[in-house]
């Protein structure tokens, strides 16, 4: 016999009742019947029901263990009892009866519960990662990950996708987060720059003849963290293909997405592949408030300012006056509330840090509150009646300058969504958000920028960037969105020398600026390169979703906490002084407060 294991301990059914067998594990739990002790043994393919009385020698070693201890059991499996058949686990109808027992390694006293999934401190679960990922939930997020990741790569695959990797260490690259700077030994004074995405390489494939790339890469950002998004690295499923419209990377990469969820959603609706909406960027503001809209929420956004240029609730005509704009949120079937709930809902706006959330109540067609009150009883009527609110249906005001009034509506609309449970829960719903502005103005630098991807090209060509607006230049960009999460972006890629330089101008960098930032790219485009186009979409994003988690932390195996901190290896740490010389590099601590 093996010397740890005949079986695992999630294999075990009636089919071994009287069969001797080797198991090796963790003590899960212990329950003592006065005499007779019960253990849950544990391993990384499930539990299996230990038994113990005064008959077994395993007896006073199992008794003297620290639950998280770990044993090798020897023993005859046994059929449970009817009464005692447990229908939830695998092994649930057999029980193994310890002959003996060899203990592999004792557990100390544990600083936090394996058994059970409550709550714990966050300082704990990381500095004692190694604990918390024996949880069930964790550790089955971290299962489900990789069946995820290898579910992609087949699906990839099997479209004609192939996977190359490109490097680590690389040069620095626009794309819109701080890099994560590696100075060289050899070149003092000199850095290489970990990837933010493998953006300037996958275009350089597909110049280099290569077609439909893809790689489950790694990308580094020096981002501060959020719940959407773990500081310090993420991984991407990244992909190009060459002579492609963006209509055609919608069309390919559709059946890879909806067919992911649709293997992984456990009943879940999913959108299927060929009819994910295709929703232009300022209708997708208009309508949701938000670029990364939420579907499940049946509740649309409208825009409502020319009703309020010349009415008698004087606030909204003095923000519509000013150029602002008035958005209503339409809370339906809201007249069994009281009044609370309204204003619960204003309250909650100022706790965003905006000036409030206006409302008006309506019960069997009377309206209620300041708003409908100033504004006009039949004024208000025929603004429910044009938006096709009824009798018992309230709404919601956000009122200011254009983007304040987008951003409250669209928190609104998904506050609203959720305190009237309208929010399907049983559903994938995606669709592409399309036509992103080309250039936004930055009010941190007081000048013109890219909006998204400066590699991207402009709808227009040359002839747009000569010609228009910038502020009016659309691009052939698209987000993929699902349930409220950007899952990925990408676009058609501007593949001509002269066109990239005209973009860049744009934004205050001259040709030289461009040969010398993408020397690389820059050279390539002037030997033939092919349309091309792509995009990235977030494995960590796609698991959490998947998972049904609220945070990255619950689906990645070692996460930093929110400080950027690694406190199960201690990183960052301080290097030596002898390692700093080596790399020429002196510490400049910051003042002290």
């Amino acid at each position: 016999m093996h010397p740890y294991r005949s079986h695992n301990c999630g294999a075990l059914t009636a089919a071994e009742v009287g069969q001797t067998v080797r198991l090796s594990g963790w003590v899960h739990r212990k329950r003592d019947h006065g005499g007779v002790l019960f253990i849950d043994l544990r391993d990384h393919y499930g539990m299996t029901q230990i038994v113990a009385d005064a008959d077994s020698a395993a007896l006073p070693i199992l008794e003297a263990l620290r639950v998280e201890s770990v044993v090798t059991i020897d023993g005859t499996v046994k059929a449970r009892s009817a009464g005692t058949v447990n229908p939830g686990l695998p092994t649930g109808e057999i029980e193994v009866f310890a002959r003996e027992a060899t203990v592999l390694s004792r557990a100390d006293e544990l600083p936090m519960p394996v058994a059970g999934e409550q709550e714990y401190p966050e300082d704990i679960r990381l500095r004692y990662r190694f604990l918390d990922l024996r949880r069930e939930t964790l550790h089955a997020n971290i299962v489900k990950r990789t069946a995820i990741i290898r579910e992609t790569r087949r699906r990839m695959e099997d479209i004609g996708f192939t996977e190359y990797s490109t490097p680590i260490l690389t040069a620095s690259s626009p794309e819109g987060a701080r890099d994560f700077l590696v100075p060289s030994r050899i070149h003092p004074g000199k850095f290489f720059a970990l990837p933010q995405a493998p953006q300037q390489y996958k275009q350089l494939l597909m110049v280099a003849g290569f077609d439909r790339y893809f790689q489950i890469a790694p990308c580094f950002r020096d981002e501060d963290p959020r719940a959407d998004r773990l500081p310090g690295e993420f991984y991407q499923l990244d992909l190009e293909m060459s002579f492609v419209t963006q209509e055609e990377i919608w069309e390919t990469m559709e059946p890879v997405m909806a067919g992911i969820f649709e293997s992984f959603a456990e009943g879940k609706a999913v959108t299927p592949a060929g009819e994910f909406p295709r929703i232009p960027y300022a209708t997708a503001m208009l309508d949701y408030g938000t670029d990364k809209p939420d579907l499940r929420n049946p509740l649309i956004i409208r825009d409502v300012t020319d009703e309020f240029t010349s009415s008698g609730f004087g606030l909204f005509e003095k923000i519509v006056g000013g150029g602002g704009k008035v958005r209503l949120i339409p809370a339906p079937g809201t007249a069994g509330l009281s009044r609370k709930f309204f204003d619960d809902m204003n309250e909650w706006a100022r706790s965003e840090g905006h000036a409030g959330l206006g409302y008006v109540t309506r019960k069997q067609g009377v309206f209620g509150g300041p708003i409908a009150k100033n504004h006009g009883e039949d004024k208000m009527a025929a603004l429910f009646d044009a938006l096709g609110l009824g009798p018992d249906d309230g709404a919601f005001f956000a009122a200011g300058k254009e983007e304040q009034a987008a951003k409250l509506a669209g928190a609104a609309r998904t506050r609203v969504g959720e305190q009237l449970n309208l929010i399907a829960q049983d559903a994938f719903r995606f669709c592409w958000i399309v036509d992103f502005p080309f250039y936004e103005w930055s009010d941190e630098e007081k000048k013109l920028d890219f909006a998204h991807n400066p590699f991207s090209m402009p709808q227009g060509g040359l002839e747009a960037l000569q010609s228009q607006d910038p502020a009016t230049i659309k691009a052939y960009q698209y987000d993929l969105v699902c349930n409220g999460f950007e899952l990925a972006s990408g676009s058609i890629r501007n593949q001509h020398p002269d066109l990239m330089v005209a973009a860049f101008e744009k934004v205050g960098l001259s040709k030289a600026d461009v040969e010398e930032r993408f020397g690389g790219m820059y050279r390539a485009f002037q030997y033939g390169a092919p349309p091309h186009g792509g995009m990235a979409a977030g494995i960590d994003r796609m698991v959490m979703l998947l998972c049904g988690a609220q945070n990255l932390r619950e689906i990645t195996l070692f996460p930093m906490n929110q400080r950027a901190e690694d406190l199960l290896m201690g990183a960052p740490s301080s290097p030596e002084l002898k390692q700093l010389r080596e790399l020429h590099i002196r510490v400049v601590e910051p003042p002290k407060a």
